[in-house]
């Protein structure tokens, strides 16, 4: 075990797939001489060459064109978009073709490959580089959605993601790159969809995921302090999701919130409510709660941008209304 940042991680993640199988390729903007937009590839074309690390124009749709047909053919391509923001103009080659091809040919072709990205907030990068975007993909059956929170998930996400059988989207915060943590190569936080308790709580549960697990977690030691034990729970994987570790522990606590740093209108979190909502009716004291990023567009002011999304007070204090009924802030 060794103490690392996410962006090593990734990067080793990367070294040890490439090294174990020579069908990974990696393509992408600035993968290559540069090391990617946030210094993940860096190194990665001298350990592996020019011909399975990629250069490639800047063509968000040639970049996952190239990336699908690549997979169709045997390679385990992962293709680098610079930001989710992009990811708009690849639903052509990523919803309908790379999400369908092997319904459409009757399981005789698949797309084996992996969708890197990055989204999130906390770097005042403004309305069209700063969002969380993975509801798109959620969305769209076929396609698997994993969203790492830690360091160990950052490596082992990636490793398994580069072992399934269809297309993966792999979305990195931005603003977890520099975190430290342990990294064990030999043990994953968990196994693939499931999700991972990483606090321990009988009065309720926080079912979040990516960076606002962190935001959570500490809720929840505020929380402690005020004599309110949570559960949290990290989703890791939202596409494939275990849902029977979640219904135990709704069905447990009888309340819930589900946090995301995305707008929460027609947010993942608002589907996990939902069909959560369905299995655990008789069982909840209060409905379950969804806290999400404001419907706006992400404010470039560091200020209002850190306003937009849930913080660790606010989860707090939602978290108090559900338990206690103390006021929460937005009944002011």
């Amino acid at each position: 075990m060794i103490e690392t940042t996410c962006r090593e991680a990734i990067r080793q993640a990367l070294v040890d797939a490439m090294t174990a199988d020579p069908s990974v390729i990696l393509i992408g903007e600035e993968v290559g001489i540069y090391g990617g937009a946030y210094g993940v590839t860096k190194g990665l074309i001298d350990l592996f060459g020019a011909d399975r690390v990629i250069d490639a124009p800047i063509s968000e749709s040639a970049i996952v064109g190239a990336a699908v047909g690549a997979a169709m053919t045997g390679l385990r391509p992962v293709a680098e978009l610079m930001y989710v923001d992009f990811i708009g103009m690849t639903m052509d080659q990523l919803a309908n073709q790379a999400a369908k091809s092997r319904y459409m040919f009757g399981g005789q072709i698949g797309v084996p490959m992996v969708l890197r990205t990055q989204g999130g907030t906390g770097r005042s990068a403004a309305a069209q580089h700063s969002q969380s975007l993975e509801a798109w993909v959620f969305h769209t059956p076929g396609l698997r959605l994993v969203m790492p929170a830690t360091v160990n998930d950052a490596y082992h996400l990636l490793r398994q993601s580069l072992t399934q059988p269809d297309p993966v989207v792999f979305i990195e915060h931005k603003g977890l790159y520099t975190m430290k943590g342990a990294l064990d190569v030999a043990t994953p936080d968990g196994a693939w969809g499931q999700p991972v308790v990483r606090r321990q709580g009988g009065d309720l549960v926080i079912l979040t995921y990516s960076r606002m697990l962190h935001e959570a977690l500490a809720a929840a030691g505020q929380l402690a302090a005020q004599g309110v034990e949570a559960c949290v729970i990290d989703l890791r994987c939202l596409n494939p999701l275990d849902e029977a570790p979640l219904i135990e522990a709704v069905k447990r606590t009888g309340r819930a919130m589900v946090v995301t740093e995305a707008a929460v209108t027609g947010s993942v979190a608002s589907d996990i409510a939902a069909r959560l909502s369905e299995v655990c009716f008789d069982w909840l004291e209060e409905p379950i709660l969804r806290l999400g990023g404001e419907d706006i567009p992400i404010p470039v002011s560091p200020a209002l941008e850190k306003g937009s999304i849930p913080s660790a007070d606010l989860i707090r204090d939602a978290a108090l209304w559900l338990v206690l009924r103390k006021a929460p802030p937005w009944a002011a």
